[in-house]
């Protein structure tokens, strides 16, 4: 694996956001892999409630000051940097003052989500896929983290399926269990196909409920990561379906057990 690149993606990662299962797998497998050898990348969203100064972010000039069209609207993308101390891994952060300036993450302090978090999950896909491409790295594998994360696959293969860059990468997508309640907003599913997709490729997303957001990433990966013991029944069932590789829950040997289901992946290409 060594030399080979690998992009994570993830809507929470530690140490900028608080630690939970998927915030601390998704930094602790990039982390291995880094040490290893791999080149890395990680991609977040730059929530308000991190702590610029404190993580010292700083604005990336050349990478920033593109628009993104989200529901036919032009958003500003700025990207900002970090480096995580000792381990000489940067971080990437996607930001928009529309959709990230707030100090809050997924929901109100009411624990409601937030209308317009189907546009943040677009935008971040795109803000990751245009920003990559300006810094003309092309990853083997792109490791999807978290519900905000997972339109990045059905962006890839159909918005951005033209791009070279991106024709040897394989998308994995892991599953936690860290559902919300209810639904994002209705027309997330008219929003994306704004974006030129088709119907038959938005229908799984009509109901934008959490399961169906993530089926929608089963459907677009190349293979599946159990990053929590339990996952629902439907989508279990769901996956059960698809032939993919699919590795399942790890407890213990979490760090080699994903880079060898990474250069298994890559080797089957």
């Amino acid at each position: 694996m060594k030399d080979k690149r690998i992009l994570f993606v993830s809507s929470e990662v530690v140490p900028y956001l608080p630690e939970t299962e998927l915030s601390s797998t998704a930094f602790n497998v990039a982390k291995n892999a880094h040490s290893k050898g791999v080149q890395t990348r990680i991609f977040t969203p730059r929530f308000g409630v991190i702590n610029e100064r404190r993580h010292q972010l700083h604005e990336v000039i050349r990478l920033s000051g593109m628009n993104l069209v989200v529901n036919d609207m032009d958003m500003p993308l700025i990207i900002k940097v970090a480096s995580i101390p000792k381990e000489r891994m940067q971080v990437y952060f996607i930001d928009n003052e529309e959709y990230f300036k707030r100090k809050a993450v997924f929901t109100d302090e009411d624990d409601n989500l937030f209308s317009d978090n189907d546009e943040r999950a677009i935008f971040f896909a795109k803000g990751v896929i245009e920003t990559v491409k300006k810094l003309n790295w092309a990853p083997d594998i792109i490791h999807v983290h978290g519900w905000m994360a997972s339109l990045l696959p059905l962006y890839l293969k159909e918005f951005y399926k033209e791009e070279p860059l991106f024709t040897e990468s394989k998308i994995i997508t892991s599953l936690y269990d860290n559902s919300f309640k209810g639904n994002l907003n209705e027309t997330l599913a008219d929003k994306i196909r704004f974006d030129r997709i088709s119907e038959e490729k938005t229908a799984t997303i009509q109901i934008p409920s959490f399961t169906n957001i993530l089926k929608s990433a089963i459907e677009n990966s190349d293979a599946i990561i159990h990053g929590s013991e339990t996952i629902s029944e439907e989508l279990s069932s769901f996956l059960e379906e698809k032939e993919i590789p699919v590795l399942e829950y790890q407890s213990e040997n979490l760090k080699e057990s994903y880079l060898n289901f990474y250069a298994d992946l890559i080797a089957a290409n």
